[in-house]
């Protein structure tokens, strides 16, 4: 090769990609150098490398954090799902300033339902009868979980920013059918930060299928929530610690990053 020929980078991720040109390809294209972050956390402290981290952010959605969404409308109370709004206002920011992707799993439902078996139809419609899946609701007509409609939009409260990844979800875990786990591996993410709603449903399933895959689990437990009766809040968290990863809250991460004296930009 040419050294003064031109490589053209192929690969959009930082962690992972080629550089060409008419000639040769360099596969081994040199890793960037660790950025380490010492965070508290049960049952162990954990060094995660920021250059290897994402944060995961599930469910944040109309339907279940807003009222007039779907939760609102089955009766139940919805003020659960939306108190990891405030911690995540704070912590997001400060994790894309540190360099770490943040990555948005939500439920977006293809319109006809094609790829949706009956036993996950019955889950959310499980006497036959009433609005599920893909129905619209009262007075918006807004189609649950349905992608692009306000129903399966993020709240209005959690903004999203351009560099922001979107994927989206059709079961309870996030890894199922979608390509979290193609993206987590072209970004060269080796710890994943978990975040959304319901803390004992989508979070802990992704989560669970993450520790599965290989990725070091971080559960930031303020960021998470859910609509259930708190013993499965504690089962949750307990299992995260016991069998799956590791239990942080935002302000340990927060105060990890503002003594942090690395540079921000990845």
């Amino acid at each position: 090769m040419n050294p003064n020929d031109e490589l053209h980078r192929l690969g959009a991720g930082p962690g992972y990609h080629w550089r060409v040109d008419a000639g040769h390809v360099d596969m081994a294209v040199p890793a960037e150098a660790p950025r380490p972050l010492t965070i508290r956390s049960e049952p162990q402290t954990v060094t995660m490398d920021l250059r290897r981290t994402a944060m995961v952010v599930i469910d944040m959605q109309n339907d279940f954090c807003a009222k007039g969404g779907w939760v609102d409308h089955l009766g139940f109370d919805y003020s659960p799902d939306r108190r990891p709004i405030e911690p995540l206002q704070r912590l997001l920011p400060a994790l894309r300033d540190a360099g770490v992707p943040v990555i948005w799993v939500n439920w977006g439902n293809r319109p006809d339902l094609m790829n949706m078996p009956p036993n996950q139809l019955h889950l959310y419609k499980s006497k036959g009868v009433g609005i599920g899946l893909g129905e619209p609701l009262p007075g918006s007509g807004a189609r649950v979980l349905e992608k692009d409609s306000w129903a399966a939009a993020v709240v209005d409260e959690l903004e999203q920013q351009p560099d922001d990844i979107k994927v989206d979800k059709y079961r309870i875990s996030g890894f199922w059918d979608t390509p979290l786990d193609s993206i987590l591996r072209n970004l060269g993410t080796r710890t994943v930060l978990f975040s959304g709603v319901n803390t004992d449903q989508c979070v802990m399933c992704s989560l669970q299928d993450a520790n599965f895959l290989g990725y070091g689990c971080v559960m930031v437990e303020d960021c998470c929530s859910t609509t259930s009766p708190d013993c499965c809040t504690e089962a949750t968290i307990w299992n995260v610690k016991k069998c799956f990863g590791f239990v942080t809250r935002s302000g340990e991460l927060l105060d990890a990053l503002a003594t942090s004296r690395m540079p921000a930009a990845r």
